[in-house]
């Protein structure tokens, strides 16, 4: 898994995918920070196969937005500021 800074991958897209492709995913860095990877089609679409829930899924499975919000009671506001 070979490691390329974003400027050098954006030059060397072709470059990047190839080597993807044969040898596995790439790391794209960005200021030093890794922010993606590449991976060979293939490999990604077996992961998808495999059952794992992509995030779409997992909010999906949450609750369907009621839900309860207690009210203030007898909170008292703040009075606003005048400038």
């Amino acid at each position: 898994m070979a490691i390329w800074q974003l400027q050098e991958a954006k030059a060397k897209l072709s470059e990047v995918i190839d080597t993807a492709k044969a040898h596995g995913p790439q790391i794209i860095t960005q200021r030093g920070v890794k922010s993606a990877v590449i991976l060979p089609f293939e490999q990604w679409e077996r992961e998808q196969e495999n059952g794992k829930p992509s995030l779409l899924d997992i909010l999906r499975s949450g609750p369907a937005g009621d839900l309860p919000i207690p009210s203030r009671g007898n909170w008292k506001m703040r009075a606003s500021v005048k400038f």
